[in-house]
């Protein structure tokens, strides 16, 4: 299969990674949840636009991949999780009005100003195609990692879930930091690439690369369908609380 750091990998890192026997697949789970990660309209933009028109109203933006690949191919994922009714969960990241919560991480930006952090801001909204639906799981998170300081792994615990398909951006930000988080806790993680952009095309390349040499798996959207198409339906009914049961089953049957 074709990958999309092949064509920035040199012959000697490729010769490197076969001999030390990195980038063998660890496999999928059992017990699959969803993970969305930052697909609001801070990081894609209010539309598919070049990216330097996009991020001179959203500095976060990563341009039209976020359109053109990355959102029609979560679509799919969701799809065929919302078929076995898998967790689906989301996350974004709201600041306070001050800025206070974002830390030193204001000291990497000369636009650590803008206004597309506040709370209440367009911007932090996921975008309306891969919108949450009744029963999907939310998580507002301060910092890169969706793991550090919030629910998620409390989640993950109470759901029995043994593995993620982390979807979203940026590749080399918060989907890396997650990933490996992941790795850490011993959560088995899938990224389907087509699902995940950056807004700069060197830096989502070699971030998948390393990932997929020393922590995750990283697939193709294809696979992961067929994958999830696979599953039993309903592996998490017996886990969700009534009311998560209710709202699930009124979005499934309209």
């Amino acid at each position: 299969m074709t990958m999309p750091w092949d064509d920035v990998i040199s012959d000697s890192d490729r010769e490197i990674f076969e001999t030390a026997g990195w980038g063998r697949r660890a496999g999928f789970g059992a017990r699959p949840a969803l993970l969305v990660i930052d697909v609001n309209y801070n990081f894609c933009g209010d539309r598919e636009e070049p990216v330097l028109e996009s991020i001179k109203k959203w500095r976060y933006a990563c341009g039209p991949q976020a359109w053109r690949t990355g959102i029609p191919a979560i679509q799919r994922v969701l799809a065929a999780g919302r078929s076995k009714r898998l967790p689906v969960i989301y996350t974004t990241n709201p600041r306070r009005d001050d800025g206070f919560d974002l830390g030193i991480w204001t000291l990497k930006s000369f636009r650590a100003d803008d206004a597309v952090d506040i709370s209440g801001h367009k911007g932090n909204q996921i975008v309306e195609e891969v919108r949450p639906a009744a029963g999907d799981l939310f998580i507002e998170k301060c910092k890169p990692s969706a793991f550090f300081g919030t629910t998620l792994m409390s989640h993950l615990n109470n759901l029995k879930a043994d593995s993620l398909i982390v979807m979203g951006t940026t590749t080399s930000g918060c989907v890396r930091a997650t990933a490996v988080d992941a790795l850490s806790y011993d959560i088995l993680v899938t990224i389907p690439h087509e699902t995940t952009f950056d807004r700069s095309e060197l830096s989502h390349k070699v971030a998948l690369l390393d990932l997929h040499m020393k922590y995750v798996d990283v697939t193709g959207t294809d696979e992961v369908v067929e994958y999830l198409e696979g599953l039993e339906p309903g592996i998490f009914d017996e886990v969700w609380p009534p009311a998560a049961k209710k709202a699930r089953e009124t979005r499934e049957t309209g």
